[in-house]
């Protein structure tokens, strides 16, 4: 569905995108994740025709969207700040979508501001942080896009409101097939929302991978010994990060689980766990392995 090849965008001598790979598979949910400045942004407005790329061409069902207002009236775009027009209500902003866009849906435009509770005639200037981003949730999927690009969507939402928005976005993904491509920092929220990840670290992407076969080729493991063997149990496990107290050793390895259970074993452990890893500990062990590091502020 969204296809990215070898793209790169410079600006003056900062390179803030580098020959970067996405595939986003269609009636998929896409999470885009990295560290503060690592490019999401600029690279979410590449995908949604707003800036040119200066190398390589985003393609969406094969098609490019710079330029291209065909591609455009399927594919739309949240940006972290949602826009509207100065001084219109979210009627106003209303009649525009449908204009633009063909698959417009008066009906469930109405179901949703009503859901939602919010006045269609209000300007909406004067709405909170948290009820301009439900309005342009309610335009948005109003308009029926077959692909919808999020930039850390849920921010200034209430728990309530953010679940009522990811079923509404699931629903869209199940009945519809639409593709999802989100940008977040939550990332606990994203490992119950994402189908797949991909990770971004100083404009480039590290990888990308299905969830669900992300967290099962990563384990954290936390082993004793009634003799602490030396330093070749870990160099024959490709072990991203480990602590050592006393005779207890956790780490976190990468691998398949059988493998590492069977390495483990080999040296007869008193005791031996494998441990659930969550999004977040897998993001920041990742980024420790490229010098991205978590170091306590003393001040």
């Amino acid at each position: 569905m969204i296809k990215v090849d070898n793209v790169s965008k410079r600006f003056g001598r900062f390179d803030a995108v580098k020959d970067v790979n996405v595939h986003v598979k269609k009636g998929s949910i896409y999470g885009l994740l990295g560290s503060n400045g690592a490019g999401k942004t600029t690279l979410l407005k590449i995908i949604s025709g707003i800036i040119r790329a200066d190398q390589g061409v985003p393609t969406i069902e094969g098609e490019s969207i710079f330029e291209a207002p065909d591609v455009k009236k399927r594919v739309l775009f949240i940006p972290d700040q949602p826009y509207f027009f100065h001084q219109t209500s979210l009627m106003q902003m209303a009649s525009f979508y449908e204009a633009v866009y063909d698959q417009w849906n008066g009906e469930r435009f109405h179901q949703l501001y009503e859901h939602f509770a919010l006045n269609p005639n209000a300007l909406l200037s004067r709405m909170s942080k948290g009820m301009q981003r439900q309005a342009a949730f309610i335009l948005t999927l109003s308009a029926m896009p077959d692909a919808l690009i999020l930039d850390e969507p849920f921010d200034g939402l209430d728990p309530v409101v953010r679940q009522q928005v990811k079923n509404l976005l699931i629903q869209d993904v199940s009945s519809r097939e639409m593709t999802v491509l989100v940008s977040s920092h939550n990332l606990r929220e994203m490992e119950d929302f994402c189908d797949a990840v991909g990770v971004m670290h100083k404009g480039g992407l590290l990888y990308e991978r299905d969830l669900e076969e992300l967290k099962t080729d990563i384990s954290k493991l936390q082993v004793a010994f009634k003799k602490m063997p030396d330093e070749s149990f870990l160099a024959g496990m490709d072990v991203v990060h480990y602590e050592k107290r006393g005779r207890v050793l956790t780490c976190i390895v990468r691998g398949t689980e059988d493998e590492i259970d069977r390495y483990v074993r080999s040296y007869e452990p008193a005791i031996y766990d494998v441990l659930p890893l969550t999004l977040e500990e897998i993001f920041t062990y990742e980024m420790g392995s490229v010098g991205y590091e978590i170091r306590n502020l003393i001040v």
